[in-house]
């Protein structure tokens, strides 16, 4: 058997994978952040662990998200912001409560009314809001209203989401979107239908911030 697995080369090791960008992340890697005070205590200097891989998909493009958890026990969502460079986006998901406690809800609804035009400030940082400071801007306009798009529990990065009923076309949504004047703080919301709706403060940080990447097995 030894002799037959040394002729067909069935003992031959893999190579091990290396990484050196997010974009190569799968489920089981981990990756350990800067230790910056730029930084919110959820991710400074933190190792995070991928625990699923998803995919955003919109009209002309679908992008990846990676859900992340560390030993502080948050999940945490990782994005790529393309443009001129490549960003990193980290997302946290808010409950309704801290929604509530950080922004005016009269003003919040501003949001959801056409032409989509909403400014919006967080309320004066509290003890209880305290965690969330370096995940806020200090003002936000809005730059997105009701694109829609589709939500899936799947990686795609090496196909295309498919638009068949019967071959699970993801779930949809309308998204709304708003950013700071620095474009360095954002608030997502995804509206689901039924009236489900994910808030996300969202931090847009260099590549860099990414010190050291770990392949899984």
């Amino acid at each position: 058997m030894g002799f037959f697995g040394k002729l067909f080369g069935s003992d031959e090791k893999q190579p091990a994978r290396t990484l050196n960008h997010p974009s190569q992340l799968n489920v089981g890697d981990m990756i350990s952040l800067d230790d910056s005070f730029a930084l919110p205590p959820q991710l400074r200097g933190q190792q995070l662990r991928v625990e699923a891989v998803n995919t955003y998909e919109f009209e002309r493009q679908h992008s990846p998200e990676w859900v992340l958890k560390g030993k502080l026990g948050d999940t945490l969502f990782m994005g790529l912001d393309e443009d001129d460079e490549v960003w990193l986006s980290f997302s946290i998901k808010l409950p309704r409560a801290d929604v509530e406690a950080l922004f005016d809800m009269d003003a919040f609804a501003e949001i959801f009314d056409e032409p989509g035009k909403a400014q919006l400030a967080p309320l004066p940082i509290t003890s209880a809001t305290a965690d969330f400071e370096q995940w806020l801007g200090q003002q936000y306009y809005q730059t997105g209203f009701a694109q829609f798009g589709y939500f899936h529990r799947k990686d795609y990065r090496n196909g295309k989401p498919s638009q068949y009923m019967e071959n699970d076309p993801g779930e949809p949504f309308e998204s709304y979107e708003l950013l700071d004047s620095q474009e360095a703080h954002a608030i997502e919301i995804e509206v689901y239908e039924g009236g489900d709706t994910d808030v996300m403060l969202t931090l847009y940080r260099p590549l860099s911030d990414i010190r050291e990447y770990w392949p899984g097995e």
